[in-house]
């Protein structure tokens, strides 16, 4: 017998968050659709509309993602203090408001002052929706990242090939217009933002019990108390520098594999963007099915095991791609790719549970803050790191996939202590507003 299909209001019933995460969905979906029409000819809008040399560019994206960094814990110290809801709409209209300004010039200077703006709006958006995420879904935090990140990569799949086929006309009208359909989408976010109810703050959540075999559950044997800065706490300051380095996944991904393809393999060019879609595929499919094995900030933990083994594998792959022979070359990069992107999932579940399990409700902004730094940091420095290691040469790859792993060894026994609390991601009694 046939299974009878889930009718749709029983699916979206399985959506943490209620009506709310549900509207939250659509505005990542918009949001990412939105972005992938503009990031694809981000660069080629500053070459062919505003006539900027590759230097200047190359000196221009550096200036504002360095800035962007600032981004996740500015918004994470305004979120513990003001509305989320409303951080996030205003982050959302500066955005929109920085990408039509780059309308309004050629000047290099304001170009760059331009794009820095809007660089911190942008990398605040992860962190603010994460902390939305968390406070409104609760224990069930983790299936609703998983969710979150696949209408994501949705989102990114759709403007990505809005972007191709308005470039297929050849003409540098579609770069502008590119822009303004991405201004549009901010528009249309904000007020759909603006409709969802501001979550519960975590100081009004409490944990109903310890997370069974707990040692934790003895009270004679309390949890050392986080500082209430996350910058004078060095347990989570190690962790998000490690968690920095295990980010470096990304940057292997969008970054390394293209370049490698065509400087060190016989591999076709055009097998590039297969490989990415290939990625996509793949987050889209198991993203939600694997959150599965996060549901407790133990589980979480033990997954930098697994983690650290894909990442290792990956670039031993890579290594293998240029040893020589396209048959050899395709089947590698393949191998790579799949490993790197089932340590992406791994590590995105992993990472979001243990980011806000390790920070104390009281400042939990300001905590998830600073852990955007890990992902920002890498953005900025992980594509010099990973030309260098391509620069060294093929057995360099598994050079960095050891220190990989040593990241990966460090941050298991590093918040082995902290973890010994109560997990977050246990039922919780909410404490109601009226």
């Amino acid at each position: 017998m046939s299974r009878p299909i889930p009718r749709p209001s029983t699916v979206l019933n399985r959506i943490p968050g209620g009506r709310d995460g549900r509207r939250m969905l659509v505005v990542s979906i918009i949001d990412k659709t939105g972005t992938g029409l503009w990031a694809s000819c981000t660069v080629l809008y500053f070459t062919y509309v505003s006539g900027l040399g590759l230097g200047q560019v190359g000196l221009l994206m550096t200036v504002s993602g360095g800035v962007g960094i600032a981004g996740a814990p500015l918004a994470g110290r305004l979120a513990d203090r003001f509305p989320l809801v409303k951080i996030i709409v205003g982050a959302q209209l500066l955005r929109g408001a920085a990408l039509l300004l780059l309308l309004t010039t050629d000047n290099l200077l304001l170009l760059t002052l331009y794009s820095a703006l809007g660089a911190l709006p942008d990398r605040a958006g992860s962190v603010l929706i994460k902390l939305y995420a968390a406070r409104l879904a609760g224990p069930d935090r983790a299936r609703y990242q998983a969710i979150q990140r696949t209408t994501v990569n949705i989102g990114w799949s759709i403007g990505g090939l809005g972007a191709a086929a308005a470039l297929a006309t050849g003409s540098t009208r579609a770069y502008g217009l590119l822009l303004l359909a991405n201004v549009v989408t901010y528009l249309v976010i904000a007020a759909l933002t603006l409709r969802c109810a501001e979550p519960p703050a975590p100081s009004r959540v409490a944990a109903a019990s310890a997370e069974p075999g707990d040692p934790s559950g003895d009270p004679g044997d309390p949890a050392p108390t986080p500082p209430t800065s996350p910058w004078r706490d060095r347990t989570f300051l190690g962790y998000t520098a490690t968690d920095a380095v295990l980010f470096l996944d990304d940057t292997i991904l969008q970054v390394a594999v293209p370049l490698w393809i065509v400087h060190a393999t016989t591999a076709p060019i055009g097998l590039a963007p297969l490989l990415l879609v290939l990625n996509t595929v793949l987050v889209v499919l198991f993203q939600v099915p694997l959150a599965r094995f996060a549901t407790t900030t133990r589980a979480a933990r033990r997954l930098l095991v697994p983690l650290t083994a894909l990442l290792f594998v990956g670039t031993l792959a890579l290594a293998a791609s240029a040893a020589g022979g396209t048959a050899l070359a395709i089947t590698a990069l393949v191998v790579a790719v799949i490993a790197l992107t089932f340590a992406e999932i791994i590590h995105a579940t992993a990472s979001w549970e243990l980011s806000v399990a390790l920070a104390p409700a009281h400042a939990q902004g300001s905590y998830l803050g600073v852990h955007g730094l890990a992902q920002s940091t890498q953005r900025f420095a992980g594509p010099l790191l990973v030309t260098g290691v391509m620069a060294a040469g093929a057995l360099a790859w598994p050079l960095l996939g050891l220190g990989l792993v040593a990241a990966g060894a460090a941050q298991h026994r590093l918040i082995r202590d902290r973890l010994t609390k109560p997990s977050l991601s246990v039922p919780k009694v909410t404490v109601s507003e009226h």
